[in-house]
């Protein structure tokens, strides 16, 4: 299975005949242990790394750390729910370390992000302090180099 399962993280694309070639098994079993592991919660999503920017679009995607006071009986876990259920929220992890929620975020300007974070993130009960940083410019996203075109490397030799 993880062997299936790494494959399809690399390529989702690959067709289910070259899977099972890769894998020594029959289209059958893999389709069937896919249905599985999709019925099992095991693949959630299937998802598309697109470089908007070259697209056209142009996005804001901030990190947002967040300091929480937890509450009782479910400590961090009602509150990045309250969090993650946001549309502009793309991600949204447990940390350790000075501060307690990594957020990420995506906006279509600054003023759209910073608004979010003071109107809607800083005012949930529970929260005591964030800090946005924005990104700049992406070189690598799920192991993907996003501008990788080749450029002759060598150095030039004049006579």
């Amino acid at each position: 299975m993880r062997e299936l399962l790494e494959l399809l993280e690399h390529d989702a694309r690959r067709p289910v005949g070259e899977l099972a070639s890769m894998l020594n098994r029959s289209e059958y079993e893999v389709e069937r242990d896919i249905k599985n592991l999709e019925k099992d919660k095991i693949i959630l999503s299937y998802n598309t790394l697109i470089n908007w920017e070259k697209f056209g679009d142009d996005t804001v995607t901030a990190v947002i750390e967040i300091n929480l006071t937890p509450q009782r009986e479910v400590g961090f876990d009602a509150i990045a729910e309250r969090i993650y259920r946001f549309d502009e929220v793309r991600t949204v992890y447990l940390m350790s370390g000075s501060f307690d929620l990594m957020v990420i975020i995506e906006g279509k300007s600054l003023k759209d992000v910073a608004n979010f974070v003071a109107k809607r993130l800083a005012t949930i009960e529970g929260v005591t302090a964030t800090r946005s940083h924005f990104m700049l410019k992406p070189y690598k996203k799920d192991g993907i180099i996003i501008n990788d075109e080749e450029r002759d490397r060598r150095l030039v030799v004049s006579p």
